[in-house]
């Protein structure tokens, strides 16, 4: 099932059954978001996805929580690691829908990820842009320690400037954090960067401010949430950027303090959230020509 949403200028395609991920999003008939096939075979075919329970890399899929030995497994395809929780491989449940909205919801039994929890999702477009609300409950009879984030895949030209503001980011091997740098080391987007320009990337960054641009000739897109890490993911040779706002660094859950990384302990019944605004301007607008 696809659910098109639209509103002003903006235009959204929803797949709930691929991890409640967004196919399109296009402004003025333009891609925003890389657009996805007409069938995609999975949500990394698509535009946007949730990041629930957890964000990013586990090392070697384990890790120990108060006491038990915890073995997700390793995703397919991103072996050894388990990456991005379970929730953007899950078919998720339309709860309502309008003309310009859907709100989704995923609840999960223990299993695997020992456990149970409920997540919800609100895609919404209005006449400025897209908004997306993620939510995570522990469902529960004891602590659950979580995280959540959002996945968009922003369409970039070669020629495209990607901005940002982020002082530090994390290094290690096998991608997983052992070390946070000056992000000069990796790459420093303050002054903006050009697409074609940009390393391999796929890094967690600290203390970001809320905002990133990916800045054309005629129209920039602006990202902006509360979140303070942005994970960055740039392969060579891609027509993309993907900025992810997280709540958590990568492998959080096999650090001594990860609380300190992120991490939320979430007692039963207890819910965290995290929020995402996409809007575009004439690039001459936003530069006050």
């Amino acid at each position: 099932m696809v659910i098109a949403l639209s509103a002003g200028d903006w235009t959204a395609a929803v797949f709930p059954e691929f991890g409640g991920s967004i196919g399109r999003l296009d402004w003025r008939g333009r891609a925003v978001f890389r657009p996805s096939p007409a069938e995609p075979s999975g949500p990394l075919e698509t535009g946007c996805f949730p990041l629930v329970p957890f964000v990013n890399r586990i090392d070697q899929g384990r890790f120990r929580w108060q006491g038990r030995e915890i073995d997700l497994g390793a995703t397919p395809g991103f072996e050894p690691h388990a990456l991005h929780g379970q929730g953007w491989r899950a078919q998720w449940t339309v709860v309502d829908r309008d003309a310009g909205s859907v709100r989704l919801a995923l609840n999960e039994k223990a299993g695997l990820w020992p456990w149970a929890w409920r997540a919800e999702q609100t895609i919404a477009l209005d006449e400025d842009g897209l908004r997306i609300d993620l939510s995570l409950s522990n469902e529960d009879q004891t602590p659950m320690p979580a995280g959540v984030g959002l996945h968009p895949y922003f369409a970039t030209a070669a020629e495209d400037v990607v901005r940002l503001t982020a002082p530090s980011v994390w290094v290690g091997e096998s991608l997983i954090p052992e070390r946070r740098v000056p992000a000069a080391e990796v790459t420093d987007w303050a002054e903006g960067v050009a697409r074609s320009a940009v390393p391999f990337v796929d890094n967690a960054y600290e203390d970001w401010s809320g905002v990133a641009e990916v800045i054309g000739s005629d129209r920039t897109v602006r990202l902006s949430s509360p979140a303070s890490r942005l994970h960055v993911f740039a392969p060579l040779g891609e027509a993309f950027v993907a900025l992810e706002p997280v709540t958590h660094r990568p492998d959080a859950l096999n650090v001594a303090a990860p609380e300190a990384e992120g991490l939320v302990v979430l007692e039963p019944g207890e819910t965290m959230s995290l929020s995402l605004r996409v809007t575009a301007a004439d690039t001459r607008a936003t530069l006050g020509d």
